[in-house]
């Protein structure tokens, strides 16, 4: 049992070492993306709740 929990954690750090990771410089570009498009989604969700919520008024 031991032994296997050895070869996974051996076989973990063998792969983290082989894992392209992103440029600091890639982060933040996609970090600013996925922001910018949030705010959109989240604007865009917001105007359509103020819409129906102003026509249920009317009907209501």
């Amino acid at each position: 049992m031991f032994s296997k929990f050895l070869a996974f954690i051996q076989e973990s750090r063998q792969e983290i070492r082989r894992v392209e990771w992103p440029t600091t410089s890639t982060v933040n570009k996609l970090t600013l993306v996925v922001i910018f498009i949030s705010l959109g989604v989240s604007a865009y969700l917001g105007i359509l709740d103020y819409i129906f919520t102003k026509a249920l008024e009317l009907f209501i």
